[in-house]
């Protein structure tokens, strides 16, 4: 038996929830990767697998064995570039996650990071809080950018890098268009929101909670028109209908371009949310997370991020 494949198989299984998907990314037939499960079980002497017709899930020891192995072949890639011609040259993957509201800076993030060191191939991924939080404890995620107000003061396991403070606007399409771009207009006040139709995201989005709870604090509440768990169709519908949204400066700096959109910051009350990357703590860090760690701290990027974000001054 050959552990690392059988441990990658595992984790793959976890990943995909389902036998022969698992086993295609694996480029395996499925009864091998099956096998080869099996085979693993009967080296720890444990069952790690719930066997059904589908895959139901994994045992308690069948976590304990995942944990394992996620860590086993993170150090494993890592010491491949320390022993490889190019060990001092940051390169390789690097899985790094955003939530969708604070894609368009990850996006320029790993543009600028691309840039810098071209061996880096950064793949860029969109994810719930939950799913982001999930991924770096797994070890499934290099990275990842969020709201650094939902960790657990008591979880050691994650560690934050600020980055910059989320400020929020109602977008709606301007009376007036702009001959070059979307204008910033006057301040609008939370429970003016509320009588708008509004195109916001859905429920288990953290930004959604942010939302919901400015809107309790000015004393109103809202059933949006249109919810969505997609940035674009917030945008689209908003240019193309009726509808306005509410909006982070990350996303309105995204679409500054659309001249025939306008933005007004939300006021009363004033809501300012810190949005950061954050890492595992104990993991040892490959040279490609090292040098994005790198560039995260840098003023030069810190101020390039504070432009297309926040207050869009």
């Amino acid at each position: 038996m050959n552990l690392l494949s059988s441990l990658r198989y595992l984790v793959a299984l976890n990943e995909h929830k389902h036998f022969g998907r698992a086993a295609q990314a694996c480029h395996i037939t499925q009864p091998a990767l099956s096998n080869a499960l099996r085979a693993l079980e009967a080296e720890f002497r444990v069952v790690i697998v719930k066997r059904d017709r589908n895959f139901v899930g994994l045992t308690p020891e069948g976590e304990r064995v995942l944990a394992s192995a996620q860590l086993m072949l993170r150090e494993h890639a890592i010491l491949q570039q320390d022993l490889s011609g190019d060990a001092h040259l940051p390169g390789g993957p690097l899985r790094i996650a955003a939530v969708p509201t604070a894609i368009p800076i990850l996006a320029r993030f790993a543009a600028q990071l691309q840039a810098r060191h071209p061996g880096i191939l950064p793949i860029v991924l969109s994810m719930s809080s939950a799913e982001l939080e999930k991924g770096l404890l797994n070890l499934s995620l290099d990275l990842a950018l969020g709201y650094t107000e939902r960790m657990d003061p008591s979880e050691v396991r994650l560690t934050a890098w600020p980055q910059y403070t989320e400020h929020y606007f109602l977008l709606r399409r301007a009376l007036l268009p702009e001959s070059e771009q979307l204008e910033i207009g006057p301040a609008a006040a939370w429970r003016d929101v509320a009588a708008l139709p509004l195109c916001l995201l859905t429920p288990d989005m953290h930004n959604r909670t942010i939302v919901d709870a400015a809107l309790t604090t000015a004393g109103v509440s809202v059933k949006p028109a249109i919810e969505t768990n997609s940035i674009l169709t917030m945008v689209l519908s908003v240019a193309a209908g009726t509808v306005c949204s509410v909006m982070p400066g990350a996303l309105v700096g995204a679409v500054r371009s659309y001249r025939e959109l306008e933005a007004l910051p939300l006021v009363s009350p004033e809501v300012r949310t810190p949005i950061g990357f954050m890492s595992h703590a104990a993991a040892r860090p490959s040279r490609a997370l090292e040098a994005a760690l790198h560039l995260a701290q840098d003023a030069t990027w810190l101020q390039h991020a504070a432009s297309h974000s926040g207050q869009l001054l």
